[in-house]
């Protein structure tokens, strides 16, 4: 099959076929979560090539049938064409977006945090409208989403929401997320019926596989504390200290667990997640990254957003970086948020 230039179908087919291999070793199963990753990647890989393909054919089917309009001047041909032509040209943008998830660390899972901002109530109830939203785009992306640790606002919502995306490019995609984002419109929890704003921040590092990381965690660096969990949970989660928060001393970096069922399950979670934020620091210091890993996290509050979300006087949601904006309001909190990640690629690829 030849596809051309920067597809490279070679090499897509060539771990195509390593992952195969992997699939067809006798131990395959023996773990479940490596097991899975190694399946979902198999099958996007699969259907990025079964994409093109496909894409290839329709073009080659037009071309014959612009043939036998030379000879036949077809109205029904022409309407046809013209649909065919759309939808090509929006399958090509597709792939066209793809090309640019070409970053060191694009095609890797990721880890957002969300946490509510200035606003009180109304910005807990913000930040859960966000994690549904990047929760529904997840579930159309075919992602898998694991909700790690939810800590719930006073009175409605949630203040911080840990998550890991699990699918190629998920890192790619969601990179251009972070950072403030504002929401306006008439409170739910006012009586008076009064307009808010409110903040929430969104934070997405790479999930690297754990094949790949390389950190030696020393038990006096570690403080560990187990406690009661706050969020909803499975048989015995809210009635044991099951939940664990792990400091590491020297970074002061702080990952918290609470939605397995076992305090050791929560426990390795944890550690996982911090391995992942001390293997990015690592590689910040080493490659001098950090910019363009994780930029610079700007106050949670006015002046300081990347996108606005707004729900009255009038609805429009708009991304400052680019411009970008629809009066789609709730198709966007609804996960439809492609348009606004794929002109930060594209923008992204004019500013290198």
């Amino acid at each position: 099959m030849n596809y051309g230039g920067h597809f490279e179908p070679e090499k897509k087919e060539s771990k195509i076929h390593e992952l195969e291999q992997i699939m067809n070793e006798s131990n395959f199963w023996d773990n479940k979560r490596k097991s899975e990753s190694v399946i979902q990647e198999l099958n996007q890989l699969k259907n990025q090539i079964l994409k093109v393909k496909t894409l290839k054919d329709k073009i080659k089917n037009n071309l014959e049938l612009l043939d036998t309009l030379k000879t036949e001047d077809d109205i029904e041909f022409h309407h046809l064409l013209e649909q065919e032509l759309s939808e090509i040209e929006s399958k090509i943008e597709q792939c066209e977006i793809e090309l640019l998830l070409n970053g060191p660390y694009d095609a890797l899972g990721a880890i957002i945090e969300l946490h509510s901002g200035a606003g009180g109530t109304e910005a807990c109830d913000w930040n859960n409208m966000l994690y549904r939203m990047y929760t529904r785009w997840c579930e159309k992306k075919n992602y898998k989403v694991e909700t790690i640790d939810i800590q719930p606002g006073e009175e409605a919502g949630v203040k911080s929401i840990t998550m890991l995306v699990k699918g190629i490019y998920a890192y790619g995609y969601l990179k251009c997320e972070k950072g403030v984002h504002r929401l306006v419109r008439i409170s739910p929890f006012d009586s008076g019926a009064r307009r808010h704003t409110s903040f929430a921040s969104v934070n997405v590092t790479p999930l690297f596989e754990d094949n790949k990381i390389d950190i030696e965690l020393k038990e006096s660096d570690l403080r560990i504390d187990v406690y009661r969990s706050s969020g909803c949970g499975g048989q015995g989660v809210n009635t044991t200290d099951s939940a664990v928060r792990i400091t590491h001393i020297p970074t002061k970096i702080v990952v918290t667990c609470q939605n397995e069922r076992s305090q050791i399950q929560n426990k390795e979670k944890a550690m996982e997640v911090l391995k992942n934020k001390l293997y990015q620091l690592e590689l910040e210091k080493q490659e001098n990254e950090l910019k363009n890993i994780t930029g610079d996290m700007m106050d949670i509050n006015f002046g300081s957003q990347i996108r606005s979300y707004i729900m009255h006087p009038y609805s429009l949601v708009k991304d400052h970086r680019t411009n970008t904006e629809t009066a789609q309001v709730s198709k966007v909190l609804d996960g439809d948020i492609d348009l606004f990640i794929n002109d930060n690629l594209k923008k992204g690829l004019q500013n290198v």
